[in-house]
């Protein structure tokens, strides 16, 4: 590759959104290229079992993200390793650089950057991660076989995490700041069939406390009464929800409090050409199925910006399906 390549389309993020909006891109034969600094489909590849993408009854978080890979191979589209540092719009072309110098030129860019851990900010929570404090149970469920462990949360993601500790854990308890679950009724009902697992219902982690270099206590506070006492326990795995990496987000780009990226029914920002999808896109409910269709929706309207630039500029190479 070149100092300078130029594209019709950089997609930034190789999660479900990404790579549909990239498989999306290359059926409209737009010239495309995904940027992933990570392992092609993001946080899907932590999930234990996938129950609810359409066409397919269960499936490993892997194992879905390898189809996703591998269909976007099949059309070609090609995957940059490496790690986007600054993206930068223009009237003309928007650049997008490398953390290896390179700089990237292209009509629009689609950022599927998603989100990370959102953090409780309590004592020892920074001090012990990887030490018993988690963001990960399929990644650290196995060191806490049969011993005692604490999920914190009381969404989607923490029932299901709590389901998959479950099985390997010997006591697996809930710590939910309110008096009911916002997960999913099926969930709900998983978590309250399951004897391995008890509901700690208006209850917050107020400090993580460890001996001997792991952690060994957690502080609970009732939020009715105020009440504190300390429980022990072996590990603990934070599900709070997401924040966005918006770090690349450019400025003047119009964003929520929260920092979600917002945008119109068709995924695009306030600058031309830019495009936000999956966790990073303020919206109403965060699933795998859409940020698929994040993707195949701003790669469509990319396609279409794209050919009308093209079209001005006499310069008709791009063909829509």
């Amino acid at each position: 590759m070149s100092e300078t390549e130029h594209y019709d389309l950089v997609i930034v993020g190789g999660g479900p959104g990404g790579l549909s909006a990239g498989i999306y891109a290359m059926r409209a034969a737009l010239k495309t290229v995904l940027i992933e600094k990570a392992i092609p489909g993001g946080q899907v590849n932590l999930s234990d079992e996938v129950e609810n993408y359409p066409g397919i009854k269960n499936i490993s978080g892997a194992e879905l993200s390898m189809k996703f890979n591998e269909h976007a191979d099949n059309y070609g589209l090609e995957i940059i390793s490496d790690e986007v540092t600054v993206v930068d719009p223009g009237l003309d072309h928007h650049s997008v650089t490398l953390a290896d110098g390179r700089t990237l030129k292209s009509h629009s860019v689609i950022l599927a950057t998603g989100g990370t851990p959102r953090k409780l900010n309590i004592a020892g929570e920074d001090e012990y991660y990887g030490k018993g404090v988690s963001y990960c149970a399929v990644c650290d469920g196995f060191f806490f076989k049969g011993k005692d462990v604490m999920v914190i949360g009381g969404g989607d993601s923490a029932c299901e995490e709590a389901l998959y500790l479950s099985k390997l854990a010997n006591k697996v308890y809930i710590a939910h700041r309110r008096d009911a679950f916002r997960a999913s009724r099926m969930l709900q009902q998983r978590v309250e069939a399951d004897c391995n697992i008890e509901v700690l219902w208006n209850t917050i982690v107020t400090e993580i406390k460890a001996a001997d270099g792991a952690v060994r206590h957690v502080m609970l506070q009732d939020t009715q009464s105020g009440q504190q006492r300390e429980t022990p326990i072996d590990g603990v795995f934070i599900f709070i929800g997401f924040v966005p990496n918006n770090q690349l987000v450019p400025a003047g780009v119009r964003k929520n409090p929260e920092g979600f990226v917002i945008t119109d029914d068709r995924c695009a920002t306030n600058t031309q050409g830019l495009y936000a999808i999956g966790d990073l896109r303020e919206k109403y409910a965060r699933q795998i199925v859409l940020s698929a269709a994040d993707g195949c929706m701003a790669a469509l309207s990319a396609a279409h910006y794209i050919e009308t630039r093209k079209a001005k500029s006499g310069d008709r190479t791009c063909t829509l399906p």
